[in-house]
């Protein structure tokens, strides 16, 4: 899920992968949901509730090991990717609106949201950002970390008419992974919308081919 976001938003997400037999586990990062802790880190100390994650799956009879993949929406999407680069045993990635430097989001949702030019306020919230969560903003680059991924494959979904997270992170992702890689940018999705009308067919279609490619070999 996305920032601010719970598991509620991957319930469209995780039923149709489950129709098509896939066991899916959904999550909540610290401080969203029903999920303790009180600031959230942009990845800073959210791998280690990934890691968690996948330490309980390994856990379950019902889970093939060497068949485990990872979707992720917005910011989830782009943590996806960070971890996916740490662990190389996920198989699959595919980040829907996923951004592609946390900079370049925080400069266009100052735009989008406030009407304001990013300079000088997206500065300002980049260095109260570091000194809340502890992190270094410029370190938050899926772009590094996708490039770590391959020769697993990964797949990015982007919206054209995403406001949030500008399409071109979409393609900068996409420019930045190895292959195999796949890409999908609608022109008229919003942030993480195509699971909704009128796209939702074919989200379904690419989503489920790319796992049962990679997941199952089909």
């Amino acid at each position: 899920h996305g920032y601010k976001g719970d598991r509620g938003d991957l319930v469209v997400t995780a039923d149709l992968l489950q129709r098509h037999g896939y066991g899916v586990l959904l999550t909540a990062m610290r401080a969203h949901d029903q999920s303790e802790g009180d600031l959230i880190t942009l990845g800073n100390e959210e791998m280690k509730d990934f890691e968690a994650w996948y330490q309980y799956l390994l856990t379950r009879d019902d889970v093939d090991p060497d068949r485990i993949g990872i979707l992720g929406e917005s910011m989830g999407g782009a943590l996806s990717i960070q971890y996916a680069a740490q662990n190389p045993n996920i198989k699959a990635v595919v980040a829907h609106s996923a951004f592609a430097t946390f900079a370049d989001t925080v400069n266009i949702g100052v735009e989008a949201q406030t009407g304001l030019p990013a300079f000088p306020f997206a500065p300002i919230i980049l260095f109260w950002a570091e000194r809340e969560a502890d992190v270094e903003t410029s370190e938050i680059d899926a772009t590094k970390w996708i490039s770590q991924i391959s020769p697993r494959p990964v797949f990015i979904l982007h919206g054209g008419a995403d406001e949030d997270i500008s399409a071109d992170s979409g393609q900068k992702l996409y420019d930045a992974a190895g292959e195999p890689k796949e890409l999908w940018v609608e022109p008229g999705a919003v942030h993480h919308g195509l699971e909704e009308e009128p796209f939702e067919s074919e989200f379904e279609r690419r989503v489920v081919s790319f796992f049962d490619q990679y997941l199952r070999g089909e």
